[in-house]
């Protein structure tokens, strides 16, 4: 079965007191995954090395940066490179959020050179792609997100893009209140699949988790979970809920 993922987006929130308290919370939750189940946990840069203490040891429980440098190192005063979290033993790193995208700017170009120094590094990346509604409204999203994918992944072999996370993320869905229907989820997942089939073949896309990041709650994530092509969620506020992200853990297929 492909991996199955509930990844804690917490964006620019908590405190360091309040990190580790929510962290403690849901470990007490004690829930055991399953080998193909995983709860990824992407905090603010400062409290990477706290998260990753607590989370060493546990089985599938991985802490994730949100973002990371597209160079190397050098002189880029407030970056992050993907060698210093490599350095302190993180797996994952978010790429392409719609807010890194929207605030900050960032490209299709720059996003590739990102994903390969996570590759060159054993960095899982959790690849970001998703329309806004402008797009959406002019049924438009399908060939959207095929250029983002194009664009930032296609040119890597199968063997890399097989070491990739997707997360679509229907950006009018996130933080708006609005989810796009378990349906709709589907559909865009499916459409996805089928682009990386058509790139890499059936047996390296069917093994590609996607996961969906669109105002995922604890009342939808299993339903959400339950469509054959959705492998789980990037999830925002609601990881900020001890009681609530422990439901979307449980959610998981």
């Amino acid at each position: 079965m492909r991996k199955q993922i509930a990844a804690a987006n917490w964006k620019m929130n908590l405190t360091y007191q309040q990190g580790e308290e929510l962290l403690d919370t849901i470990l007490k939750g004690n829930i055991g995954l399953a080998d193909h189940q995983y709860a990824v946990f992407a905090v603010p840069f400062p409290y990477l090395i706290m998260a990753q203490t607590k989370l060493s040891g546990k089985k599938n429980y991985a802490a994730a940066a949100q973002n990371c440098s597209d160079q190397p190192a050098g002189a880029y005063t407030g970056e992050v490179s993907a060698e210093m979290l490599k350095s302190i033993n993180i797996g994952y790193c978010v790429l392409g959020h719609s807010e890194r995208r929207e605030y900050f700017s960032e490209h299709n170009q720059s996003l590739a050179t990102k994903t390969q120094r996570c590759l060159e590094l054993g960095i899982t990346p959790i690849f970001c792609c998703g329309e806004p509604l402008s797009i959406r409204e002019v049924d438009a999203q399908e060939s959207y997100v095929e250029a983002q994918l194009k664009e930032s992944l296609f040119h890597f072999s199968a063997e890399e893009i097989s070491r990739i996370v997707i997360a679509y993320e229907p950006i009018w869905a996130i933080g708006t209140g609005k989810t796009a229907t378990a349906e709709q989820a589907q559909e865009m997942h499916a459409c996805i699949r089928r682009q990386l089939a058509s790139k890499y073949g059936s047996q390296v896309a069917d093994a590609i988790p996607i996961l969906y990041g669109g105002s995922v709650k604890a009342g939808n994530a299993k339903e959400l979970f339950s469509r054959p092509d959705v492998d789980g969620g990037l999830v925002g506020g609601a990881s900020l809920v001890a009681a609530d992200f422990l439901k979307i853990i449980e959610s998981l297929k």
